[in-house]
């Protein structure tokens, strides 16, 4: 396959779409009070539906990367430019995250401002993996690879404790930013940040996954990349008991799982899109990615902050009476829907935001 014609591949932008869309509709419940418990986050140690999609928008970040990237790196005078090109695109998303942190902060008068998030976490690994993408060969991004998860499973292995609190992801972000995190208890200063320093590792595993596989689904080596994922789903399982899954860690064996799942999601996406030339469905979500996020967020968050949101659910809860999941669900539905026209009409007007 040539890169020219995998750069056409439509199941890329669906699946990146599908992800976003999934990410509005678990991120906007309209009561979290009342939410099937499929699209929780598991509390602490465990999986659910929900803990795969942050990762799987990650992979699908690297596997773009050696589409966009890779190609244009092989020319090595190109390098510089590409460089320059990532970096100030990760500085965008990483200015966006901290200025959508700062409305949080002044709309809810929260006790401190938050330094670390989604988007800033997004930033650093298209930052790091996008730079190996153009700089480094396959060897040594296998290299990386491995040593990222070697070295973080070392760590947390070693620990006398993973729980919330007091394990050393925890320990270790609370001692260099707080009280900046996500959860910060100035009484016993005590804190956690799901989106910290040393858990970056695992997401940058995750993206770095997704450039090798990316190369791979470019170079036709569908059977290859399907042996991978179930290598990957076993490792992942046969490991859990040793080191949990965990998504606030980004654990190594939460890696592996959800690694072998975005393989299995990509295979499948080439498959039903390029192959036998399904609607791509989500694809107008996926090439305004970060842009639907973040308008997103700051719609959730004046919504929130004036008391719509809470009046949208109440009104909701009053048409489905002793059902306030349901109410909680369609609130969620509502607003992906309102977002998937805005993404529909942007796209039919080719307008693509690009951060």
């Amino acid at each position: 396959m040539s890169a020219s014609s995998a750069a056409r591949m439509g199941s890329i932008d669906a699946l990146r779409g599908l992800t976003v869309a999934a990410m509005l509709l678990v991120n906007n419940p309209g009561d979290w009070g009342h939410v099937y418990a499929p699209l929780l986050h598991a509390e602490w140690h465990g999986f659910t539906p929900t803990d795969l999609i942050f990762p799987l928008f990650l992979f699908i970040a690297g596997v773009s990367m050696a589409f966009s990237l890779e190609p244009r790196a092989i020319d090595v005078s190109a390098r510089p430019l590409l460089g320059r090109t990532l970096l100030k695109r990760a500085l965008r998303i990483l200015l966006a995250g901290a200025l959508l942190h700062v409305l949080a902060w002044w709309l809810f008068e929260l006790p401190a401002y938050r330094l670390w998030g989604v988007l800033q976490r997004i930033a650093v690994c298209v930052a790091v993996v996008g730079l190996l993408a153009i700089h480094t060969r396959a060897r040594t991004q296998w290299a990386v690879l491995g040593g990222l998860l070697l070295g973080y499973a070392a760590l947390l292995l070693g620990a006398d404790t993973l729980a919330p609190w007091l394990n050393p992801v925890s320990r270790v972000d609370t001692a260099l930013f707080a009280p900046f995190l996500y959860k910060y208890d100035a009484v016993t200063r005590l804190g956690h940040d799901p989106e910290g320093l040393l858990s970056t590792a695992g997401a940058l595993s995750t993206t770095l996954l997704g450039l090798i596989a990316g190369r791979w689904l470019r170079a036709g080596r569908l059977g290859a990349l399907g042996g991978v994922a179930l290598m990957l789903l076993g490792a992942g399982l046969l490991l859990a008991p040793l080191l949990p899954l965990n998504k606030n860690l980004w654990t190594p064996s939460y890696v592996l799982l959800t690694g072998g799942l975005s393989i299995a999601a990509l295979l499948l996406g080439h498959q039903l899109v390029d192959r036998w030339h399904w609607p791509a469905l989500g694809r107008r979500f996926g090439v305004n990615a970060i842009a639907a996020y973040l308008g997103s967020s700051v719609m959730a968050l004046v919504l929130i902050a004036s008391g719509a949101w809470a009046a949208c659910y109440t009104m909701l809860a009053n048409a489905v009476p002793g059902q306030p999941a349901l109410a909680s669900l369609l609130c969620a539905v509502g607003f992906v829907a309102f977002w998937w026209i805005i993404a529909w009409a942007l796209d039919r007007r080719r307008i693509y935001l690009k951060i």
